[in-house]
């Protein structure tokens, strides 16, 4: 496997999330009119890392149970890239969709 096979991908939340008390204190400031998000990062594809939260397999517990659906259109030019790329450009993109008004949940 090459080193440059890390992706970031972005989940679009179930609007329920909003009340989730976690999710809720983290996110103090986001747009009621723009969807929930989750941000993370992965060595597998963003769909089998999707399947994986959504089984509970090394999962958030958010998009276990809020996820609805992967956002290609907000990462697939991203990627890949090296696990330290990954891991910043994580943690930028959950702080770029945040200023932009999202709630984002991102670990």
């Amino acid at each position: 496997m090459s080193p440059d096979h890390h992706c970031v991908y972005v989940v679009e939340l179930d609007s329920s999330v909003r009340e989730d008390r976690s999710f809720a204190n983290a996110n103090p400031d986001c747009s009621p009119d723009l969807p929930c998000l989750y941000v993370g990062l992965t060595g597998l594809t963003p769909e089998e890392r999707f399947a994986r939260h959504k089984a509970g397999v090394q999962h958030s517990r958010i998009v276990k149970r809020f996820g609805l659906r992967l956002l290609p259109q907000m990462y697939e030019h991203l990627n890949p890239m090296p696990y330290d790329a990954a891991a910043q450009m994580e943690a930028e993109l959950a702080d770029e969709l945040r200023a932009e008004g999202y709630g984002v949940w991102q670990h």
